[in-house]
């Protein structure tokens, strides 16, 4: 049978889940079951569980995710351009599920595809019959020597727009800026909104520009080969940097930072040998990324870059059929935004494949 179909034709409960229970409970720490399991409570897995939960009833569908936060992270670059606040940005994550759902306040640690189960942190175990991965994607910071202790130090002029534990010192950074180099930076890795860094670039020119502050020179830094992936954009984007005045600079990676020196160290891609040193007065970086390790690791599930295999055009694993992805942890080759995302959702929700 189809297994679009199948979803939509999910009629049993979860056998001993009842209420929106926490995984702190001692009666969840045993075996559980369920018809539909989401993975992860991001933008992806709230769009699923919220439309299975209300077609197939009460306490069919699990979530797992460990935050108590649900972020809408397209308002962190406004927030480090000093136009939102951080408390603007985020629900509870209790008001952000679907009531009917039951959410697990846990951390899958692992997944067994052939027995269709997974494993929690705190030692639970969920069997289902389907399950929509969309755990996302991390972040690295801990890739490149010297950056979180440049993120923790508030002297350094080191900030990051890509975390709720920093996003809110960027625009300090900004204000304090006067002189010297602004250099932003984007990884040798998949990123998720891969046109972040530069609008946070963009702004601080802008606001170097609107207050008469000659003396500071912006450039972006980026790893790619290119200012945007996508050539119609590209275009354009090249127009902008030379309207704000920010330098670019294409195959560079930033490989370490030396806070207490406000230096930044970059390797050229172009010439892998060649490393060169730049100072700076103010250094956002987006910080390398990675997939999930519970996905990355299991080779059952993923291909050789440790994202989730999938097929593009029904989201469905190549191997397994009764596991669906959607997101940043999937192999789609779509942007790792929340617009692809909306996107993604409409494989699972069109009315030939659930009905």
């Amino acid at each position: 049978m189809n297994c679009y179909k199948s979803l939509a034709y999910l009629k049993s409960p979860c056998r001993i889940l009842t209420g929106r229970n926490l995984s702190t409970s001692t009666a969840l720490r045993d075996q559980h079951s369920c018809r539909l399991l989401v993975v992860g409570g991001g933008a992806g897995g709230c769009s699923i569980a919220a439309k299975y939960a209300s077609k197939l009833g009460k306490n069919k569908v699990i979530i797992i995710d460990p935050a108590d936060r649900h972020y809408y992270q397209a308002m962190f670059t406004m927030i480090g351009g000093g136009m939102k606040k951080l408390n603007q940005s985020y629900k509870e994550m209790e008001d952000v599920l679907p009531k009917d759902a039951l959410w697990l306040k846990d951390t899958v640690t692992e997944i067994d595809p052939k027995k269709s189960q997974v494993t929690t942190q705190k030692g639970d175990t969920v069997a289902y019959d389907y399950m929509v991965v969309a755990t996302g994607i991390e972040l690295d910071f801990e890739k490149i020597p010297g950056l979180l202790e440049g993120l923790k130090d508030h002297r350094s002029g080191v900030c990051s727009n890509y975390s709720p534990l920093y996003v809110t010192k960027t625009y300090g950074c900004i204000q304090r800026l006067d002189s010297g180099n602004a250099i932003f930076t984007y990884p040798n890795s998949p990123v998720k909104c891969a046109g972040a860094p530069q609008k946070i670039a963009y702004i601080t020119a802008d606001y170097m520009q609107r207050n008469g502050r000659k003396n500071v020179k912006v450039l972006y830094n980026t790893a790619l080969p290119v200012i945007f992936k996508a050539p119609k954009y590209a275009t354009s984007l090249w127009k902008v940097a030379e309207k704000k005045k920010v330098k670019v600079n294409l195959n560079v990676d930033l490989i370490e930072v030396r806070p207490d020196k406000k230096e930044a160290v970059f390797k050229s891609l172009s010439k892998p040998d060649e490393t060169f040193v730049q100072e700076y007065q103010m250094l956002h970086v987006c910080p390398p990324h990675r997939p999930t390790p519970v996905i990355a690791r299991n080779k059952e599930l993923s291909d050789s870059t440790g994202f989730l295999a999938i097929d593009k055009g029904t989201l469905q694993h190549v191997k397994y059929p009764n596991i669906f992805g959607i997101g940043d942890c999937t192999t789609l080759p779509t942007s790792k935004t929340g617009a692809a995302v909306g996107m993604g959702t409409g494989s699972f929700f069109h009315v030939k494949n659930i009905r």
